[in-house]
């Protein structure tokens, strides 16, 4: 088998597998008693363990690979993007956090439940199912696709659906018997990976640049920027304070994927305490891989090069680990990027499966049958996990045909998908807290107003270029105007939660 890797590589790469079914034996024996202890660890994981968790599921093999392209190709500005994090985590803590809690929400879609009913939790639920299953295939796939260029040095369909197994049967080894708990500890593991990957990658390309003055020649192209003042820019003060502030209140409390996380945390302290937390230690870590970014510039700034792989185009990461790297970094690197894949994999895994069985499977089983055990539902947990994996599979197939057809960025290919289902829950949730409007009949026409507004923005559709950020406001707006138009009927209000 043709391969990039020398003998040093592949000892790092099955080393990392070692460790990785190791962990997930040792994971595997925490004691699971029923679906709630499956999916938030009946409230009793440690703050710090939960952050980490977060940092790792927010990041993906996309920002890995697309985090250092951004500032080879532009600058640090990439960066305000958490800024803005800190902002919705500030909105998260002060009005989503303590209602989750006041009703020991499984699932954020609970809140819904409370206010319209419970056909807006299920209607909620289905549309994060549908945008996580694109966003998250699509994640999915960048992460097979770096596997499978390293590897076998090439992309065919069998050797991408080779490595897309590879990656989802890694989640699945920690995901489908020990759940959140396995989950989460699992994430610390795959985060001092890539972090580490990180690490040791910045310090060998900073010493290989020799007696360059490191900031000055940044400085002297133009690199150093990490704030944009203008209200167009893709990251500039207009977008952050709009599009992207609504993506990280949506990501951050109203994705089940992180947000499961946060409702495995003791109480309502703790859990905004990790939030916070996660963002302060994902700061330095997109900084460092904007770092890298920017010593590629440098290492490269003076020799042409042509950044595709058999007709595919590639990050300057991915060039620079397909040409450069030397052996055992090279390895290294790679299992970083599978760490990076993994953490996000595995933990949408559990998050999916979680808004199956509670919010929908487990009403209408518990209507028809109401003494339904908890063993059956844990059953059906773990039934869940394994369904989701493979419809992320064949997702990821999908977007190995859908890229190609596409232009976009791989940064903006896995976040603009998750758009889709963003700006319609979005909507709803605001119509939720903020206002006495909105209905069960209400729920429904907006979760799919701000879709299809989304859908109809991207430029295939209408040949349209707006913006991202632009997209998600005024989905948000159209979804959320949709529910003004009807009073809350049924009268559900908190009752002081």
């Amino acid at each position: 088998m043709n391969s990039a890797f020398g003998s040093l590589d592949w000892f790092v790469f099955l080393s990392y597998f070692a460790i990785l079914a190791i962990s997930s034996y040792l994971f595997s024996r925490f004691e699971i008693k029923n679906a709630r202890d499956y999916f938030v660890a009946s409230n009793a994981m440690p703050l710090f363990g939960v952050a980490i968790s977060i940092v790792a599921t927010s990041q993906s093999a996309a920002t890995f690979l697309g985090a250092p392209e951004f500032s080879y190709t532009h600058d640090f500005t990439f960066i305000g993007f958490y800024f803005s994090a800190l902002l919705a985590v500030f909105f998260i803590a002060k009005f989503l956090i303590p209602k989750f809690y006041a009703i020991q929400a499984v699932t954020v879609y609970e809140l819904l439940e409370k206010r319209y009913g419970q056909s807006a939790k299920k209607q909620a639920g289905v549309m994060f199912l549908l945008g996580r299953i694109l966003a998250s295939g699509a994640r999915l796939y960048i992460g097979a696709l770096a596997v499978s260029m390293i590897l076998f040095l090439d992309i065919t369909l069998l050797h991408m659906l080779v490595s897309i197994l590879l990656l989802i049967g890694g989640a699945l080894l920690y995901a489908y018997f020990g759940g959140i708990k396995s989950i989460i500890y699992s994430d610390i593991i795959q985060a001092v990976t890539y972090v580490g990957a990180g690490i040791l990658l910045f310090w060998y390309l900073y010493v290989s640049l020799g007696d360059i003055s490191v900031l000055e020649s940044l400085k002297d192209a133009n690199k150093l920027h990490f704030i944009d003042t203008s209200w167009s820019a893709k990251f500039g003060i207009g977008a952050l304070l709009g599009g992207w502030l609504l993506l990280n209140i949506a990501a951050f409390g109203l994705d089940q994927d992180i947000a499961q996380r946060v409702l495995s945390c003791k109480n309502k302290k703790e859990a905004t305490t990790s939030l916070y937390l996660s963002i302060f230690l994902t700061i330095p870590i997109v900084l460092l891989f904007l770092g890298i970014g920017a010593l590629l510039y440098l290492h490269y700034q003076n020799i042409p090069i042509k950044q595709s792989f058999q007709g595919e185009s590639i990050t300057i990461l991915m060039y620079y680990i397909l040409n450069e790297m030397p052996e055992g970094l090279r390895g290294l690197v790679t299992v970083g990027a599978i760490a990076a894949a993994l953490s996000s994999t595995n933990s949408v895994l559990g998050a999916m499966a979680s808004v199956a069985v509670e919010d929908i499977y487990k009403p209408y089983r518990l209507k028809k049958f109401p003494h339904t055990s908890d063993a059956h539902f844990l059953n059906a947990s773990r039934n869940a996990v394994l369904l989701f994996a493979l419809i992320l599979t064949l997702m990821a197939l999908i977007s190995y045909f859908w890229q190609r057809s596409s232009d976009l960025s791989l940064i903006g290919f896995a976040l603009g998908v998750m758009s889709f289902a963003y700006a319609g829950l979005l909507g709803v949730y605001f119509s939720a807290i903020f206002t006495k409007r909105g209905s069960a009949k209400t729920v429904l026409p907006a979760l799919l107003g701000g879709f299809l507004t989304v859908l109809a923005l991207q430029p295939y559709i209408f040949d349209l270029h707006i913006g991202f950020a632009w997209q998600l406001l005024l989905g948000t707006l159209v979804s959320f105007s949709i529910m003004q138009f009807a009073k809350d009927e049924k009268n559900l209000q908190y009752n002081g939660v």
